[in-house]
This record gives structure tokens, sequence and C-alpha cells, in this order.
């Protein structure tokens, strides 16, 4: 069985990614993208579906873990009876092929370890041809994948498993080297010196952290979430994968199982808004250029999401080898929602735009006409109902916060337009905002709660409400939000944080029941700082950082009562949504509001309802 998924760590090259549990086994590994077939898949099976671990031969031992300085360079310590060794594991930066180093250093004593190496390409599913290229080497090969492993110490192979007994001393450092490269290419595909690029890599990530320009209290853990949002950002292209796992799950046993190897559309604004804040303009601004090159083309084909170089067709498969994490099933690879129509993505597309422009990052001609023809298309299917932020199969619905975000999409490609000098039909764009907003505070609005609500007409909330105070559709001090805030801390907390929604009451065509959503809860944090309620900010603040793992990670749900992650991890998007919560503690307020009240020029806290 695998790990708890908090017990994990992530490693990574900006082109794929691994876990690694505190027992010294990578359980997953995705090369040579994030969401290309996995390397090594016990994560989801157990040790026959691939898995390389490294650890003490007795049992008993002892175990802690850090990444090496600020870096995605991990060090784990093992302590066992007779001595302390430390496994640091990285995959190298720089290199023309996806390269992983496990360097074995000897601290006190002597410690006798095992190595356990099992590769198989496809999820588990090929198992590769091996060919011994020395006494402790060798070429594994299926299909368009080959890898080349090389030892410091003797190996053994057998059944397609490699195996090794060594012992480690003080002062010792052996370096294990795994590198996979295109099964076509001839050569040999190995690392000169492992422990050499390990160091220049654990150096390149500490000249990109020290580009951080927040200062003082809390930077140790924004940084590390940085990091693990930098590690998700697709080097080629500037994409930003939500995780690096596929179907991990939301309750466990349950068929909420997604694959989140890919870059959605809604995380831009959240995204970019977090890079700048911390001094990240290159990273924003390659972000915002591969939003451009996604989102291209004829406006009723935008999609919700994409994958990492752009690709729009991400069809869902189900790999019915695999037992599923736990046992929850299916596994999936692709994700069926890339097609859905969820009109909250033109809000988030138009406000990373605006935030862009804000910031100094320059909007060109070009992206200001695939802007424009897209605020067309909006313009005529802003009406329809839609599938939603939370990507619901149960069928399309008027969802209030969809609503909300188109409202946004033209509040603020009417203020590009008019801070740009953008040519623009504004009045057609200045109608369609000003009858979102009075619909949305009709027909979103239940009088005898005093609250909006989930859908148009309904009675159940949604944590997507809170965001409108975060966009401006409302100021904070409005009687309405603050009713809609009340019935979220009543119907949608549990254990002192937030769900999406309750799946009792809402058509999402799955079972029910899933945990506590991290970055909604985060956008409480933010409510409270807006509404000045300041001592609880702080303490759900603090609720949630205790929630992130040894090595500062979070996934994208918690369950408070077995007490453990769920989901996807790490997720960008709970990373994402704690730097935005954490940058506010050391912003003025004044400043953080300053996004937040967008609207304030057109008086919209008078209208409606």
């Amino acid at each position: 069985m695998p790990s708890r998924i908090e017990d994990y760590a992530m490693i990574g090259d900006c082109r794929s990614a691994a876990l690694v549990s505190r027992d010294g086994s990578i359980d997953w590994l995705c090369l040579p993208r994030f969401d290309s077939a996995a390397l090594f898949a016990a994560l989801l099976g157990d040790e026959s579906h691939g898995r390389w671990r490294i650890a003490p031969a007795e049992k008993g031992y002892q175990v802690r873990r850090c990444y090496r300085g600020d870096s995605m360079v991990l060090e784990t310590t093992f302590e066992t009876s007779t001595g302390v060794c430390r496994v640091v594991d990285g995959m190298l930066l720089d290199q023309s092929d996806a390269a992983l180093v496990r360097l074995v250093e000897g601290v006190r004593g002597e410690v006798a370890l095992a190595m356990d190496l099992t590769i198989r390409f496809d999820y588990g599913s090929v198992t590769p041809w091996l060919r011994r290229t020395g006494p402790r080497s060798f070429h594994a090969i299926a299909g368009p994948d080959a890898t080349e492993f090389v030892s410091p110490v003797d190996i053994e192979n057998e059944a397609f498993r490699t195996s090794a007994a060594f012992a480690v001393h003080a002062g010792d450092r052996l370096p294990f080297q795994l590198v996979w490269h295109p099964s076509q290419r001839d050569g040999e595909a190995r690392i000169e010196d492992p422990a050499a690029a390990l160091d220049a890599t654990v150096q390149w990530w500490e000249h990109w952290s020290d580009r951080c320009t927040l200062i003082g209290e809390g930077r140790e853990r924004l940084v590390r979430s940085l990091l693990c949002l930098k590690a998700l950002i697709y080097q080629p292209t500037g994409g930003i994968v939500a995780a690096p796992t596929t179907s991990l799950p939301e309750r466990i046993g349950g068929s909420r199982n997604w694959d989140y190897r890919y870059c959605w559309v809604r995380d831009a604004t959240y995204t970019l808004y977090a890079l700048v804040l911390t001094g990240y303009r290159d990273e924003a601004a390659a972000w915002v250029d591969w939003l451009v090159r996604a989102v291209a083309g004829t406006p009723s084909e935008v999609n919700i999401m994409y994958g990492l170089a752009g690709e729009r067709r991400l069809p869902e498969l189900e790999l019915d080898w695999l037992p599923g994490y736990e046992g929850s099933r299916p596994v999936r690879t692709g994700n069926a929602a890339w097609n859905q129509l969820q009109l909250d993505i033109f809000g988030e597309l138009m406000d990373t735009a605006w935030l862009a422009y804000k910031s100094g990052i320059p909007i060109s001609p070009t992206s200001w006409n695939v802007f424009r023809t897209m605020m067309a298309h909006l313009g005529k299917i802003w009406p329809e109902p839609d599938e939603g932020i939370w990507e619901v199969r149960g069928g399309r619905q008027q969802f209030t916060h969809s609503k909300v975000m188109a409202w946004v999409a033209f509040d603020r490609a009417v203020k590009i337009a008019r801070r740009a000098g953008f040519e623009a039909p504004l009045a057609e764009w200045i109608a369609h905002r000003e009858r979102i907003h009075a619909e949305v505070c009709t027909r979103g609005y239940h009088r005898e709660k005093g609250c909006f609500t989930q859908v148009y007409e309904g009675e159940a909330v949604d944590a997507s409400l809170l965001m409108l105070p975060l966009v401006g559709f409302l100021p904070v001090q409005d009687p309405r939000i603050a009713g809609t805030v009340a019935a979220i801390e009543r119907e949608l907390l549990v254990g002192g944080l937030v769900l999406r929604y309750d799946t009792r009451r809402t058509r999402d065509g799955l079972e029910q029941g899933e945990g506590v959503f991290l970055p909604c809860s985060f956008w409480l944090v933010d409510t409270y700082v807006l509404q000045g309620r300041h001592e609880d900010a702080r303490r759900l603040f603090d609720r949630l950082t205790g929630l992130q793992n040894d090595v500062g990670l979070m996934s994208e749900e918690y369950d408070p009562v077995a007490r453990r992650q769920l989901g996807n991890f790490p997720q960008a998007f709970s990373h994402i949504a704690f730097v935005n919560a954490a940058f506010h503690f050391h912003t003025p307020v004044s400043s953080f509001r300053e996004r937040s009240e967008e609207g304030a020029d057109r008086g919209t806290g008078e209208r409606g309802g």
C-alpha cells in the first residue's frame, strides 16, 4: 500500500516530476512531461507497477527530511541503531534528458541499506527489456521510452527487478542515477559527475528563490510554495500544471479521481497575481504568453483547460489494470472536462490581462484582437447555463459564480480598452456588464436567507461565492456579502475549513462526500482580511498552514475527520491561494483592497437586489 498523501515530497526539473515517500521510495515519476506516461506508478498500484526504493535494511529506523536550502532537492535522513545516513534526491536542471539522481551520504557510523528498483513504462503496463552495460549499470527499453541506470555498487537483476545490498560509512557519497531518453536515440545517456550536477541544481534553485521580494515573517513558507509553483511550470512553454499526479482521490475509495496534469485557464488570474506580488515578472509574462497562444483561434472553441503545450483535445481514458490509490477507482488519464462550457474562464482570462497590464506586462495588439473576438462571443453566450467552476457532471445549470465572472470579463475589458486606448465596442460591453450585474443581484440572491446562492433561484450556497467581494462585484461592506459569508460559515464549514459545496444538495453527477477544499478556505481568509476580521483571518490562516506536511506541501483537499490530505498532490491551486493569503498579511489593507474594489467607480454597491 502506498504512503499517505501527505507523506510524499515532490522533486522536479520544470519538465517532469516525481513523488518521494518518507520511507525512501519513489512511487510516481512522469517523464518526459508531466502529463506523459508514468515511469513509476506504485502510487496507484503496488511495487510491481514501478518504484525505486533506497532505505535502511533494518527496521525501526527514524526519519527526518527537508529540502536542501531553498531548492527542490530533497534530503531524507535515516537514523539506525548503527549510524546515520542521508539520501539526497533531485531531478537535474538544464539537461537534454530527464535525469534523476539519488545521492547516498554517510553521516555517522555505518548503515546497511537495501535498494529495490522496478522500472515499468506506461503506467505500470509495459515491462522493458533490460540489457546489462556493465556490472553496475543497465539499459532498459520499450517502445518510445528508454532509461540508463548507473549504480555505484554491485546490482542484481532478477525477474525484471533490480536490487542491491550495500553499506555506507561516514564521509561516503554514493551517486545513483536514472536517465530517461527517447528510445530512438543511440548512445549512452548518463551524467558524468552526478554529485556535482546535483550541487549545481541546488544552486540554481537557490538563485531563483533569492528573487522573491517578500522579506520578514512568513517568507520561508511562502518561498517553499513559490518553489513548488515554479517546479510545476513547464519550462518550454510557460504553462503551469495543476498537479503532477492523476487520480489521487477526493474521497478514499470513491470515484472522484481526476487527472490534473494539465493547465487550467482558471488558474491564470491566481497564478499571475501570486507571481507578480512576489517579484517573478518573467514567469508571469511567460504565463500570459502561454494563455494567448492557447486560447487563440475561434472563440467558440476556447477550452477551460489545455495540455502543457496548448493541446486542446484531452480525451479521458480509464486504466483498468491499476487498482488506484487505496482502492480508489477508476484511474483516469485525460480529462473529459476539457470541452465543458464554463463561463467563468472568460472572466479569469480578462482579469489576467488586466492584472498583467497594471503590472507593466504589455498587451500586444495581436493579443487584444484575440481578447476582443473572445468578448464578442461571450456577449452571445453568457445567458446560457454552464457546468460551472467545479466542472460538475450532472448537467448545465445557471451558476451564480459563472455569471459574476462573465461580469468580470466585461468589466476588465472596458478598463483595459480605456486605459490602453484600444479600439472596442465600449457601449455594448458596458450594457452587458450592467445587465449581468442586475440579473445576478435579482436571480442569484435569496432574499429570505439574505445571501447569494449557488445557482439562480436556488437555496444552497457555494464557496465560489466568496469571490464576489474579491473581484469587486460588490463591496465587502455590502450586507448581501456579509449575509453570504455568514451562510457559508453556517453551511459549508467542517472542522473550521470550507467545503466547495454540499454534495447532498448539488446536482454534480457523482457520489456524495469529499474533503474540505483548501483553496476555498484561503479565500475565506482573504475575505476576513477585507472585512477587518483580523483575528478570524489569522486563526484560519494558522489552521491551514498547520495542514502543510513536514516539507511545506499541500494537496487539494483535506479530511478533517481522518486528518489526512486528499486529492492530487501537490496542488498548485492550494499553493497559489496560500501565497496570496500570506502576502495579504504583509500588505497594507488599502493595497489589498485595490483589486477587490475594481467596481467601486461604477457604484455597483447600489445596484440590484
